[in-house]
């Protein structure tokens, strides 16, 4: 398929992706010499944002449900990969890939760039006093992830554009236009 032409339909939605991406003309997306900032920045908002969703909804959910830290944190982990994941997945479904494939393809492009996030966002979490006992309705509560995910963002962005360099991690995706 022609990377340089935007195709609509059962092609790969942009907007799964926090917007469109760089391809720079390439035959190969544009990454064969390194990946733009603007590239890595795009696929670590769209890694934020799944993890964000699922880290949120855990934090909910466990808080309701008057469960201790570690549950609770546990769950918002997997919420966070589970919904970091389902965007792409759902992404590449919709472009024609088969199931079996797409989730090759969502664990090849997002467990990195994951991972990082919501060590990196699970830390400040973790080290801001107070801020694991902190109820929704603090200040605090929401200061410490909010902050978790502006850290992780700084952090993730330079990996994912390392990697996208190296066709790895979300250039995978790019295959599926």
């Amino acid at each position: 398929m022609d990377h340089g032409t935007h195709h609509t339909g059962t092609a790969h939605d942009h907007t799964a992706h926090a917007g469109g991406h760089d391809h720079g003309g390439h035959p190969n997306g544009g990454h064969a010499h390194g990946a733009t900032w603007a590239t890595a920045m795009k696929a670590t908002l769209h890694c934020l944002t799944g993890c964000a969703i699922g880290e949120i909804l855990g934090m909910v959910i466990g808080t309701a449900l008057m469960w201790g830290n570690v549950a609770t944190m546990v769950l918002a982990i997997t919420l966070a990969f589970v919904f970091g994941y389902s965007f792409t997945l759902f992404a590449v479904v919709r472009a024609g890939l088969s199931l079996k494939a797409a989730v090759k393809v969502a664990l090849a492009a997002d467990t990195v760039s994951i991972a990082v996030m919501e060590l990196v966002d699970n830390a400040i979490i973790a080290l801001t006093p107070g801020a694991l006992d902190a109820h929704l309705t603090d200040g605090l509560f929401w200061y410490a992830l909010l902050g978790g995910f502006a850290v992780a963002f700084a952090i993730t962005t330079p990996v994912n554009k390392w990697m996208i360099g190296r066709g790895r991690g979300h250039a995978v995706v790019h295959a599926y236009h």
